[in-house]
């Protein structure tokens, strides 16, 4: 339908925006050997980065937050117009819910994105830590980062707040949605918790849920979608890490 169209092509101009300005921020970047981690100075002039948190706030919207956008209208153009559905609302929190996402994505890949030549941590911030992208590639300065890199991850979280609230106001009719909806959530959270636990800039530890859990959260969000388990417990059991 025409609307349907309007909607798809609102949204991939969005993320491709948001792509061809991720090419022309790190043109210049390339795959670092590895024998080069422990000499952050061998980078210099290749090693780029994002200049402030507005930057890194417009691209998770532009590549992620959109998303939400789009699917919240799409899901009011043919699923809950008639249901309760508070649109609005749903909207701000579909952006959030993308937004943390993308976040959480980009903290846990720092060591990855920083030998590919990217830094999506603001300069402008790490500067005030006496900082600079490159430094990063060197993980035993974690503790130096790590006020600035915590203020993310409760960004991140806070974003992730408001997807479980996306989440709650889903009517009880679509429970395929709540149920699609809840899983990254989840994921976002515990991937959260583990990177509080441990240093995120050490390229040879890569942190992420494992498949248990990954199992678990598609059961406990399968019963509480259908009324036989609590949502709070299992947002709480997926923060936690019990």
């Amino acid at each position: 339908a025409p609307g349907d169209q309007a909607l798809i092509r609102e949204v991939l101009e969005t993320i491709t925006c948001g792509q061809e300005l991720d090419l022309r921020r790190f043109e210049a970047g390339e795959e670092r050997p590895t024998s080069n981690i422990q000499h952050p100075t061998s980078t210099e002039g290749v090693l780029r980065s994002l200049r402030t948190m507005e930057e890194l706030d417009d691209y998770t919207y532009r590549v992620a937050g959109c998303v939400g956008e789009f699917w919240t209208r799409t899901c009011d153009a043919h699923l809950f117009s008639s249901q309760g559905w508070h649109v609005a609302g749903q909207l701000r929190d579909g952006i959030r819910f993308g937004k943390g996402l993308q976040l959480v994505n980009i903290l846990r890949d720092l060591p990855k994105d920083l030998r590919s030549g990217r830094c999506y941590l603001p300069s402008s911030e790490l500067k005030e830590l006496g900082l600079e992208p490159a430094s990063l590639i060197n993980s035993t300065i974690y503790p130096r980062l790590r006020p600035l890199y915590d203020q993310y991850l409760s960004r991140a979280e806070s974003h992730l707040e408001a997807g479980w609230n996306y989440v709650q106001g889903i009517p009880n009719g679509g429970r395929r949605v709540k149920f699609g909806c809840a899983l990254p959530i989840l994921i976002g959270f515990r991937t959260i918790a583990l990177l509080r636990r441990g240093n995120p800039l050490d390229a040879s530890r890569r942190i992420k849920v494992n498949r248990a859990f990954v199992r678990g959260a598609l059961w406990r969000s399968f019963f509480a979608v259908w009324g036989l388990g609590d949502w709070n417990r299992l947002k709480t059991w997926a923060r936690e890490g019990a």
